[in-house]
């Protein structure tokens, strides 16, 4: 009985490939489909002749059959119903209709450009958790509880402990924990922090970088960043460290380039100042070395980090950084 529902399936679909008008669809749903006559009618009418056993499965595998023909009958059935272009109304010469392209977003642009320069200079890419733990977020970056420089973060706490992260710092300290110097990666991803207006959102993406190895100098961390800004905005734009404070880095330094709206001379943007700052650095601070486990008399190393939607304000011309969010495809299809 099963052999015979399986070739009446493979004759049915045979055939209903073959046909190609529709006058000959009406002949093919009576013989196979019909209630009176038809061959899957027949072929079921005979499971009163198996046994109880075997009638459930048959049946099902029968009904199954029927359900598949009577559906390849219908789709054969509305692709002949179609209407068919006339000779004359085809212009072979005509040029193909091609659909719209997707483009990546802005962002996610500016992100692979960051990440690629950055591999060009040797840095591995590594990615964690957006939800981290209090430890990994600031008390292994030198940020103890009731330090100060947390209040500069706006943490959204999920428990006293847990809390979506508020930078991709936290890799570097779960990355030196777990292996030796050299180490040289970058850690881009999201971040979460209580803000929101025209150059903060609650969530944005950063880059954190570091180098750890032996008698790494400030001047290595100079060397790199510059090679950076001049890939990333054009080796004709002037730059310049400026002293900083970082809990996990000492000294610290913040990098700032000539602003691009005004080329340096002075302007709202860069609120007459001719200075735009695009990053924060440093040398690892020995508390964090001490922290993961590495002798700071024997390793040093650098840290820095800078954030995507920022880079690709400067680098696009663009004022308000909600605008990335709003989805209006008249914004995002320009890049």
């Amino acid at each position: 009985m099963e052999k015979e529902l399986q070739r009446l399936k493979e004759e049915a679909e045979k055939e209903l490939e073959q046909i190609c008008e529709a006058q000959h669809l009406e002949p093919f749903r009576v013989k196979y489909l019909g209630r009176k006559g038809g061959l899957l009618s027949g072929a079921m009418k005979q499971l009163r002749t198996v046994s109880k056993e075997d009638r459930p499965r048959l049946g099902a595998l029968a009904n199954s059959i029927k359900q598949e023909i009577e559906s390849l009958f219908e789709a054969k059935k509305e692709t002949l119903s179609l209407p068919v272009a006339s000779a004359r109304s085809l212009d072979t010469s005509l040029p193909g209709r091609t659909l719209p392209e997707g483009k990546l977003h802005p962002v996610t642009q500016v992100m692979e450009e960051i990440c690629s320069i950055f591999e060009g200079l040797g840095f591995a890419v590594a990615e964690g958790p957006d939800v981290e733990t209090d430890y990994y977020n600031f008390e292994a970056l030198n940020i103890p509880p009731h330090h100060p420089a947390r209040d500069m973060h706006d943490t959204f706490y999920v428990t006293d402990s847990i809390l979506l992260r508020t930078h991709t710092s936290p890799m570097q300290a779960r990355i030196m924990e777990n292996q030796d110097p050299p180490l040289r990666y970058i850690a881009p991803g999201k971040v979460y922090r209580c803000d929101s207006d025209i150059t903060h959102t609650p969530m944005f993406h950063q880059v954190e970088g570091f180098l750890v190895d032996r008698d790494v100098s400030f001047a290595d961390l100079k060397g790199v960043l510059t090679s950076f800004t001049h890939n990333m905005f054009g080796k004709e734009l002037d730059l310049r460290f400026r002293p900083s404070f970082f809990p996990f880095t000492e000294p610290s330094a913040e990098v700032d380039i000539a602003c691009v709206i005004c080329e340096g001379k002075g302007c709202r943007v860069c609120k007459r100042t001719g200075w735009l700052e695009i990053l924060g650095s440093g040398l690892i601070d020995p508390e964090v070395m001490k922290m993961v486990g590495y002798d700071p008399d024997v390793y040093s190393g650098f840290a820095f980090g800078l954030g995507v939607e920022r880079i690709a304000m400067l680098k696009y011309g663009i004022d308000d950084i909600r605008m990335y969010y709003e989805n209006d495809l008249r914004f995002l299809s320009q890049f």
